[in-house]
């Protein structure tokens, strides 16, 4: 399994032709206690930079973005039903969707994990 990370601190896990889709730690503990998630439908065609999904803290609202172009094939409905997921295991169970990728370009151009730890270093 391949992880790559956007600068927005989506993750993106590629196994095989099916890429899971979540946020960092990083973003999750920017968040605080996560109360609300709003994860899109199989079917929905997704552009990268673009509105994917919808997470709520008692901080905030803020929306996810699709990391690359693709169609989500799953949304993570125990997510939705327990959005704690994300604050107690974001990389992990807390994923939001999976989708198919478009492009594979567009995957191997986002950070790897070495130069997403450096990003958030300097923030």
């Amino acid at each position: 399994m391949t992880i790559r990370f956007t600068q927005d601190h989506e993750w993106i896990k590629l196994d095989g032709d099916v890429a899971t889709v979540g946020i960092t730690d990083y973003a999750q503990q920017a968040l605080g206690d996560v109360v609300f998630v709003e994860v899109p439908e199989a079917g929905r065609e997704l552009t990268k930079g673009k509105d994917a999904a919808v997470v709520e803290s008692v901080k905030a609202a803020s929306e996810v973005y699709a990391p690359v172009d693709g169609t989500v094939v799953e949304g993570n409905a125990a997510v939705a039903d327990e959005p704690s997921l994300v604050n107690t295991d974001p990389e992990g169970a807390g994923w939001f969707f999976k989708m198919k990728i478009k492009d594979m370009a567009q995957f191997e151009a986002l950070l790897d994990e070495a130069a997403y730890k450096s990003f958030i270093a300097g923030l």
